[in-house]
């Protein structure tokens, strides 16, 4: 039997996915959580999910360091400035690094509150 994964952020449901199940948004972390460093990514580096949604290394809940890797994520080690803020659909970050087919057309909400 397959396992269904959660289309926000591509975890297993039940078994890492920590998303809301009625599509809300997901709660910013507290301010006393800081954002969890990554030994593989540096922290400005825009990470490319399968389902095009860019994230931060460690500004999310719902991603780990283990799962970012080639051919299913691309990434943008070195993205140029205002790239994060400029990202969408009329303007997607496509992957430096990884699978560099892979292009951001969104940015996750939880990475974008973790910003503030």
């Amino acid at each position: 039997m397959r396992q269904k994964c959660c289309e926000r952020c591509e975890l297993v449901i039940g078994l890492g996915c920590s998303c809301p199940p009625d599509d809300s948004t997901p709660k910013a972390r507290p301010l006393a959580s800081p954002r969890q460093e990554w030994r593989t990514f540096p922290a400005d580096t825009i990470l490319i999910s399968p389902r095009r949604y860019a994230h931060l290394p460690g500004a999310c809940a719902h991603l780990t360091e283990e799962v970012v890797t080639a051919p299913r994520w691309g990434w943008i080690p070195a993205p140029p400035a205002g790239l994060w803020d400029r990202l969408s659909s009329s303007c997607p970050a496509t992957a430096t690094e990884g699978n560099t087919d892979r292009q951001a057309i969104r940015r996750c909400e939880e990475c974008e509150a973790t910003l503030g």
